[in-house]
């Protein structure tokens, strides 16, 4: 799966949502390795674990997840040689006990949750290990009863460390004025006095330490100096001894380890379980069908960051329409929409309930990519536009019918009459590969493609235009509106800019984007001029004007020109005319007058060339395009360097500099 597209879509923060309700360092492990599925029957099987967890979840019980702590230290360490300590036994006997106690619950929900409860078959107790811990240590202490060489030896320290207390009382009685104070305390092992700094020389034994004050001195006397040492020898057999019972365990440990391993891994999966089903809950989750038909039908859909603030999402997309063209004004809602769709996808393939109502379905697909957001590479230098087609490349090479495709703003960023061209030339080749289709856009055009085109179909992010507010509900077979106006007025746009703006829409569209394009009774510059005559798709399906339509014989034998007719009964074009040029389907601005042959300049896309009055339709006029009849044409035909020096050469000679003018 694309990784690009999990972090686009959000994918990455419901992982880590996921492991947050992991209470084990395997479940969460497991978590974050979370990933969509691509084979509908794995799918399904992780969908259905996560199901019967809810189902159990909501009986109310608490589910006896070991927790593994100090496991994964032990397990690290399970053949290297490692001599464990009573610490490392106690957590290998609480985690068994609580094996034995999640095995004994999930046999109890046999009948609830029938597949993850037979999970808990392949449980190992060790009854032996266990055993033998519980018998040997307690409370983090080797048990004197674990052999009986220890329990001798404890039984001679025992009584010898009586002797010493009692022959300690007699010292402390002895040296009791010159005492810190009347207990008797132990350094290292060692029974010593505190006696006062300035006294200790008048006790007869060996200083230890001293406080930190330095006011007392700890100091072992001569009167039990010799049954210390014998307490010394003693407590190395006890070490000895303890060394032996730890041994034997660990070499049992070490017989047990596949046995530990298994039982790690089978609870791990069972936490991570539980943790797809406590989540699950905490977003109102259900288990849906899946199918590899490609066939997604959502109601009542949210999406999980927006549980409480998103109006429910009802969509079919997949079957006989595979392709969906989402129309709408900005902030309505077409971007939530594809993340809604995109992410309940993944989540459903990932074993994740999802947040939808009954009724609904999801489709398991094996390539699933998503181009939302401006995609920007600062690294590579790429724009909005060149970071979106360097997406739809990859989309395009990948796509099959197993594929889900989702575009926020197909084409934006250039040229709407290309862009448009571009877009429908994408959805054509998507559409070809049977891949599943979700597209928002601006583009009229694209609305008339769904309406006409087998296979894909229209929907609109509703928009109430009297309040001026989204409404985010999508409604399916209608398209929608960019209410651009209307927005405009509300955020503060001059009543007189938007009326203009009203009265520039209702000449029909001559770019090709299906969007309504500006006249150009005042143009101002060359580029306003180059805007004007950069359209490639105009009007009807055939691409010219509708007072172009009809075709223009062309002479019999000849090439690119039809034979040249009298001037008679038609007007001459002037210079600065717009005219549409029937053999290249583009609007141009004539530059020279026709010639004695009946061919005239023409600037298409600031390219001159000569061409027949045959080829040539009237478009608009020199006089609705610039404000009078002054108006220097120079703009329109000459180049900003070419302006710039004829300028100062009505001022004065400019020495080394001359304009040149290219044989048209």
């Amino acid at each position: 799966m694309d990784q690009q597209t999990l972090q686009t879509l959000g994918y990455e923060e419901v992982v880590q949502e996921v492991a947050r309700y992991a209470v084990s360092y395997e479940g969460r492990r497991r978590a974050a390795a979370l990933a969509p599925e691509t084979q509908l029957e794995n799918a399904g099987r992780r969908l259905a674990e996560t199901a019967e967890a809810a189902a159990i979840l909501m009986k109310g019980a608490s589910v006896p997840l070991p927790s593994l702590e100090g496991i994964e230290f032990v397990v690290s360490l399970l053949g290297s040689g490692y001599l464990f300590g009573e610490q490392d036994f106690t957590a290998v006997s609480q985690f068994l006990h609580s094996c034995g106690q999640l095995k004994k619950y999930m046999a109890g929900k046999n009948e609830l949750a029938p597949v993850i409860a037979s999970y808990a078959l392949s449980l190992y107790e060790e009854q032996q290990l266990q055993s033998e811990i519980s018998r040997c240590i307690r409370h983090g202490r080797i048990e004197s009863s674990a052999s009986r060489e220890l329990e001798k030896v404890r039984r001679k320290m025992d009584t010898l460390k009586e002797r010493i207390q009692k022959r300690m009382q007699t010292v402390l009685s002895k040296y009791s004025s010159i005492l810190q104070e009347h207990l008797v305390s132990t350094r290292d092992g060692r029974y010593v006095i505190p006696v006062k700094k300035e006294y200790y020389r008048q006790v007869k034994g060996t200083v230890l330490d001293q406080s930190t004050s330095g006011q007392t001195v700890f100091v072992e006397p001569d009167e039990i100096s010799s049954m210390q040492f014998e307490l010394n020898m003693l407590a190395g057999e006890e070490a000895k001894e303890e060394a032996k019972i730890l041994a034997m365990l660990s070499a049992l440990l070490e017989s047990s380890a596949a046995q530990l391993k298994q039982n790690i891994e089978i609870t791990g999966m069972y936490d991570f379980i539980f943790a797809k089903g406590k989540y699950g809950a905490a977003i109102g989750g259900r288990n849906v069908p899946l199918n590899r038909e490609g066939m997604i039908r959502i109601t009542g859909g949210r999406h999980p960051k927006l549980l409480q603030s998103m109006v429910p999402l009802d969509v079919t997309l997949g079957g006989s329409a595979k392709g969906m063209i989402i129309t709408g004004p900005n902030t309505g809602g077409k971007t939530v929409v594809l993340k809604t769709i995109g992410l309940l996808t993944l989540m459903a393939q990932s074993g994740l309930l999802v947040p939808v109502e009954e009724g609904s379905c999801l489709a398991v697909f094996r390539n699933i990519r998503a181009v939302i957001g401006d995609g920007q590479s600062l690294e590579q230098s790429l724009s909005t536009f060149s970071a979106q087609i360097a997406s739809l490349a990859q989309m395009l090479e990948t796509a099959d019918s197993a594929s889900l495709m989702l575009i926020d703003e197909l084409a934006a960023g250039t040229d709407p009459a290309e862009g448009m061209a571009l877009s429908i030339a994408i959805l054509e080749e998507l559409g070809a590969k049977g891949a599943v289709i979700a597209v928002t856009t601006h583009f009229n055009g694209l609305k008339e493609f769904a309406a006409r085109t087998p296979g894909f179909r229209n929907a609109r992010m509703e928009f109430d235009p009297v309040s001026l507010k989204p409404l985010y509900r999508l409604t399916l077979g209608e398209a929608g509106q960019s209410y651009a106006l209307e927005i405009a007025r509300r955020l503060g746009m001059s009543e007189g800019v938007v009326r203009r703006s009203r009265e520039l829409m209702q000449r029909p569209a001559a770019d090709g984007s299906g969007q309504a394009v500006v006249p150009g009774e005042k143009l101002r510059d060359e580029e306003m001029v180059s805007d004007r005559t950069d359209g490639s798709h105009f009007g009807s399906e055939a691409g010219s004007p509708p007072e172009a339509q009809e075709e223009v014989p062309a002479a019999a034998g000849s090439g690119d020109e039809a034979p040249v007719e009298e001037k008679q009964g038609r007007l001459p074009f002037q210079v600065g005319d717009a005219v549409w040029v029937t053999s290249l389907n583009r609007v141009g601005i004539i530059c020279a007058l026709e010639d004695s042959r009946g061919m005239l300049g023409v600037q298409v896309q600031k390219q001159k060339m000569t061409i027949s009055h045959k080829r040539l339709k009237p478009y608009i006029s020199r006089s609705e395009l610039y404000p009078g009849e002054d108006y220097d044409l120079d703009i329109v035909f000459e180049s900003k360097e070419h302006r710039k020096l004829k300028k100062q050469f009505g001022k004065r000679h400019v020495e080394g500099r001359a304009i040149i003018k290219e044989s048209e």
